[in-house]
């Protein structure tokens, strides 16, 4: 595993990048990403949790910067998914692995169509501006409950859910990366105590994953467009499910 180390570096950094700038955590290809060099999927899923909360951490951070962050519309996403993380944590340690990992291909052709073809026609050219609870927060519970279980960020469903209910995609890029570090800790606490935790990959890979963050977070506040940037995102993830698929047939 010591060998490891530096493309785990190379890995965090350039995904947190990428990802940050469509305002999503990077576990999603970060978890299939480690399994591939080696890394047991127990120990890739905890780390790709870890990476997600520091990443966002240094997004959030920039977003807080800038003074664009709406933090009351991200509280019942907050609320509700530190509540459900550690749930879908414990669900997830006693199902079998491959189980598992044909829900974590599922969940990567979701996201990724969600990311490609939702353009949420209704609020086309008029986006919402209030800050309802109840929307929030089911998406919160959803997102809580399938970031403990597959030990992504549930980035890939607040967003797209977020964008359903016709929020601005880059307000919604900015509250995903605000909610995802508290989920994503939640889970991460339960599955560290759990015992599937690598201390020496934790610290190398949430300093490359803060640093690519908060990187990818400024280059999109100023030089992108987030709507395109999630639907090269989207073909991403359909492209790692599939390859994901084809690797355990």
């Amino acid at each position: 595993m010591e060998s490891h180390i530096l493309i785990i570096v190379f890995l965090s950094f350039g995904l947190s990048f990428i990802f940050a700038l469509g305002g999503v955590g990077s576990a999603v290809v970060l978890i299939p990403a480690l399994s591939w060099i080696g890394v047991p999927f127990n120990l890739a899923r905890t780390t790709g949790l870890f990476v997600n909360c520091v990443s966002m951490l240094g997004a959030t951070w920039s977003n807080f910067r800038q003074k664009t962050l709406d933090v009351k519309l991200g509280v019942p996403i907050i609320v509700s998914s530190i509540v459900m993380a550690p749930v879908g944590a414990w669900a997830g340690h006693f199902l079998p692995t491959r189980t598992l990992l044909f829900v974590f291909i599922g969940f990567l052709f979701f996201s990724g169509i969600m990311m490609i073809f939702f353009k949420g026609a209704k609020y086309k050219d008029q986006y919402r501006e209030d800050r309802p609870v109840a929307g929030p927060l089911g998406v919160g519970l959803l997102a809580g409950f399938v970031s403990g279980l597959l030990g992504v960020g549930g980035g890939g469903i607040i967003s797209p859910l977020m964008v359903v209910q016709g929020f601005n995609p880059k307000k919604v890029a900015m509250v995903t990366a605000f909610s995802v570090p508290f989920s994503s800790f939640s889970a991460f606490v339960t599955y560290a105590a759990m015992g599937s935790v690598s201390v020496k990959i934790l610290v190398y890979a949430g300093l490359a994953a803060w640093t690519g963050g908060y990187l990818g977070t400024r280059v999109m506040q100023k030089k992108m467009k987030p709507q395109s940037v999630k639907r090269l995102l989207g073909v991403v993830l359909i492209l790692i499910g599939i390859k994901f698929l084809w690797s355990m047939a």
